[in-house]
């Protein structure tokens, strides 16, 4: 008889979501599903929209990642104008999105995977939270706070608001850096540096403490995709898609992110809302990939920066050829923070983010389009056409955290298999295959466009689906 284990929601992650393990009459796990069964639609309500509004409208997906929606989809408006936008647009374009995947790999470590890096696993659950982590270790995270803070400040700094700037535009930008406030960046750089020395240096020195879990988190072979420059390194903003093998080999190069569809498909289970991508070539569901921090530095040659470019000789001996465990995200996104730090650091005195030459103005000369980027969590699709009046006709969005749908499922079936045997529900159990999930840093709300609230309960539910044990956590 088949008996199953609800884990509902998934704490400590953006949305709502819950965990299915499936036991045989052993108590051995023989399937493992992550449920995201809330849906709001924003594609659909989005038709009608003239596109010049979608930069606005998309960044209320998310209060934690609105600027990738922003920027994807002033890339998308801008071919629908088919301009080329001013390059102090595009510099400014980029240092804004530096500052986003600053502040929110930053949340994703310090407050949320933190608690059980530092705590550990088996932490009672009352204290295994930010709130623990601050009374064992108040400057890890004051520092959590004050990294996060300056990655919003830039993004502050450069559109009038830390949350949803309604800044980047079809044609480039709205405003400039003025002098005044390329002086606070600077001023604040030291101090970010120092702060992220510190998080590389504790997240190391944890490395033998959590050597089992670096075998059992999501460590099995899948493909990695991301944006590369034309040197094949390092890239957030712009670029071609490269596509490489769990043994680093490059599978695919070049790709056009306007022609995606011709190699990612979307599978659909019926118990998710959330789509399955897949790589088309190699069919689903073989065609797995992973995207975000793990993805982008297993698929770049270098970073082109010095101190981030260390650490990547560190972070691939952890790997034969890709770098496959998903815990390793969690270093993955330490280095990211560091490369941006030292990109800004190169950027900020370009006299060209004080230019007034901001924006390219146009009239509808596409009525398709595609703008991609890279969000913090991986590379982003936002699809559109348009009318001859710019109105929306069709909106497909294709998030970071659904094309890791497949590797998410597959981790908590792998951590799950390790850890749980027999019918019992301990806690440290559960918190391990959650933590499987943290590790991507889903953010539901962009995927799936979640909304509402689940209650804290787990479940287990024989095969006639009587429930024969259950707790309540919170």
């Amino acid at each position: 008889m088949k008996k199953e284990i609800i884990i509902e929601p998934v704490t400590r992650v953006e949305g709502h979501a819950k965990i299915t393990l499936f036991l045989d009459d052993a108590g051995e796990v023989i399937d493992a599903r992550f449920h995201v069964n809330e849906f709001r639609g924003f594609e659909q309500f989005c038709i009608g929209r003239p596109f010049r509004e979608m930069p606005s409208i998309t960044a209320r997906i998310c209060g934690i990642c609105p600027v990738s929606h922003i920027l994807a989809s002033s890339k998308a408006c801008d071919k629908i104008l088919s301009v080329d936008i001013p390059i102090a647009a595009v510099k400014l374009r980029r240092l804004m999105n530096l500052g986003q995947i600053i502040q929110s790999h930053a949340l994703s470590f310090f407050h949320l995977s933190s608690p059980d890096l530092i705590l550990g696993w088996d932490t009672p659950q009352e204290k295994r939270n930010i709130f623990g982590l601050i009374a064992q270790n108040p400057e890890l995270a004051r520092q959590g706070i004050r990294l996060r803070q300056f990655g919003q400040e830039i993004i502050e700094l450069i559109g009038g608001k830390k949350i949803h700037p309604a800044w980047s535009v079809a044609g480039g930008v709205r405003d400039n850096l003025s002098s005044e406030s390329i002086e606070y960046i600077k001023s604040k750089l030291p101090e970010a540096l120092q702060i992220i020395k510190s998080a590389l240096k504790l997240y190391k020195s944890k490395f033998k403490e959590y050597e089992s879990e670096f075998y059992t988190f999501g460590n099995f072979p899948t493909y990695y995709m991301g944006l590369v420059d034309d040197e094949g390194n390092w890239e957030h903003y712009d670029g071609w898609i490269r596509i490489v093998d769990s043994m680093g080999n490059i599978i695919a190069d070049k790709l056009e992110p306007e022609n995606y569809q011709n190699f990612i498909g979307e599978a659909v289970e019926s118990w998710s809302y959330l789509k399955f991508p897949y790589y088309k070539p190699l069919g689903y569901p073989a065609g797995i990939y992973r995207v975000g921090p793990l993805a982008r530095l297993n698929i770049c040659k270098e970073i082109g920066t010095d101190l981030a470019d260390k650490e990547l000789i560190n972070f691939r001996k952890l790997g034969s050829g890709s770098v496959n465990s998903a815990f390793h995200y969690h270093y993955a996104r330490l280095i990211e923070i560091l490369a941006c730090i030292e990109k800004i650091n190169q950027m900020i005195d370009d006299p060209d983010l004080k230019s007034k030459k901001l924006r390219a103005r146009a009239g509808v000369n596409r009525s398709e389009a595609v703008g991609c980027s890279e969000a913090p969590r991986g590379i982003l699709f936002h699809h559109y056409k348009v009318d001859d009046n710019g109105l929306i006709t069709f909106v497909n969005l294709i998030i970071a955290t659904g094309q890791n749908n497949l590797a998410m499922n597959r981790t908590i079936l792998q951590i799950a298999r390790n850890y749980i045997h027999g019918f019992d529900i301990p806690e440290s159990m559960l918190n391990r295959v959650e933590a499987g999930i943290r590790a991507y840093d889903p953010c539901l709300s962009c995927s799936t466009h979640a909304f509402g609230q689940m209650p804290m309960k787990i479940e287990l539910v024989n095969s006639n689906g009587e429930v024969i044990a259950s707790k309540v956590r919170g």
